[in-house]
């Protein structure tokens, strides 16, 4: 199980290195700069309807811009989870996107749009943002189209029983999807906790690579590349001498497991596209990483756009909302990890995960009784959600406020850094003149 947690926190870790790259990659750039206010343009929609309810019918107000399950709360609480997340992503360095699903949930958004918008906000930020002429030398053609084929039938069964759910019950859907994500955090919660608890005893040890694992192949690696069932795809030629062998079927099967995954939960799916290329095909990490970034674009791109928003489950203005939320978070906290304590950041880490497993943990029972699988009065079924809504909302704002005073008191000593480093960039650059 150890082996397990660590391997999905590579998988983390490497994911939020995509995000922090990708976010400084659309920062910096003036033209994606202006795409993504033009994307941004709908925002401008809800916020005038906000702010002009009584206008006449003809000209437009909120009944005529916003859908009925529309509220300030959850265009304005978007973009706090997009915050959050970001903070999380860019301080810790791993698993913001874990609790987007479950916060848009707590918002009162339905499990199936929150996981569709979740999709679309990481298509929006990866078309925008990921320069793939970088990372193509670590994608291997045959690799990509093997798991893409897969990818594409996972996609597709998970969004079909997504909806099927939803139109049979909605609210079996929303217990579903909790469910998931209270068997996933609660298992990175329990093991991140005790990776805290842990650092807390002994020494700081060198945690590796972020894309870290082995690149000496596994046990069950080595059996599956043993196997030959056509069509066999040759790879790693820059890691071992002749390169390395796998069934296309074996890579396909891992693309489907990835797909389904990332449709149910509304995650781009590279948290487990590590460990089944590095620990269970003994895929080196290098073409790992590529190869995920990859996928991420495909993945998330029709998932998100095939199975969910033809069908009316993407929240356009909720993932334009979380978008700008993250990139903003992105930065703050990818500049904080210099002035904060590696231990703190850990503990906040792991008490935000398991504010998201406690906060689904608490909708379920209001969900069973509405399904009339146990008996409990309505006041005290939203009475046990509200707290888990409460108690998740709470830490992950205290989380957020710490990580955003720590900046602020911070900036003189960041912007001395920044001038320090810039000048002896100059220096260097006049030396090699």
């Amino acid at each position: 199980m150890k082996d397990l947690y660590n391997s999905l926190m590579y998988a983390a870790r490497g994911h939020a290195q995509w995000e922090i790259e990708t976010s400084f990659n659309i920062i910096k750039n003036r033209k994606k700069l202006l795409i993504l206010f033009v994307m941004a343009l709908p925002l401008l929609i809800p916020a005038m309807a906000h702010a002009a309810a009584t206008l006449p019918a003809f000209i437009g107000g909120k009944a005529a811009f916003g859908p009925s399950y529309f509220s300030p709360a959850t265009f304005y609480g978007s973009i706090a989870v997009g915050v959050i997340a970001g903070l999380i992503t860019g301080c810790i360095g791993a698993g913001g996107g874990f609790v987007i699903t479950p916060a848009l949930m707590s918002l009162g958004v339905k499990g199936i749009l929150a996981v569709g918008t979740d999709m679309f906000h990481i298509f929006a930020k990866a078309i925008m943002g990921t320069t793939l002429h970088k990372k193509m030398g670590n994608v291997h053609a045959g690799l990509a189209i093997a798991f893409l084929i897969g990818s594409g039938l996972g996609v597709t069964g998970g969004g079909k029983i997504n909806r099927a759910l939803y139109n049979f019950n909605p609210i079996m859907s929303d217990f579903v999807i909790s469910s998931i994500y209270v068997v996933l955090l609660g298992f990175l919660g329990i093991f991140a906790m005790s990776e805290y608890l842990s650092m807390r005893k002994n020494a700081p040890k060198d945690g590796g690579d972020a894309h870290g694992g082995p690149e000496k192949i596994t046990a069950l690696g080595a059996k599956l590349q043993a196997i030959n069932l056509a069509p066999m795809i040759k790879f790693d030629d820059h890691v071992v001498p002749g390169g390395r062998r796998i069934s296309g079927f074996f890579v396909a099967a891992c693309g489907a497991v990835t797909g389904f995954l990332a449709s149910i939960l509304g995650v781009g799916g590279g948290f487990v596209t590590f460990p089944m290329f590095v620990y269970g095909l003994g895929i080196s990490t290098a073409t790992t990483v590529g190869t995920d970034i990859f996928q991420i674009i495909f993945t998330a791109g029709y998932g998100s756009i095939a199975q969910y928003a033809i069908y009316g489950y993407v929240f356009y203005t909720l993932a334009m909302g979380m978008l700008l939320g993250s990139l903003f978070g992105i930065q703050i906290g990818a500049i904080t990890t210099k002035v904060v304590p590696g231990t703190q950041i850990k503990a906040f880490y792991a008490l935000a995960i398991l504010a998201g497993f406690v906060n689904r943990l608490f909708a379920l029972p209001e969900k069973l009784t509405q399904m009339g699988y146990i008996t409990l009065s309505a006041a005290s079924g939203a009475l046990i959600t509200k707290i888990g809504v409460w108690l998740f909302f709470g830490l992950v704002s205290i989380f957020a406020f710490w990580i955003i005073s720590t900046f602020i008191r911070n900036i003189p000593k960041l912007r001395a850094e920044a001038a320090e480093e810039y000048d002896t960039n100059v220096t260097k650059g006049g030396v090699s003149q």
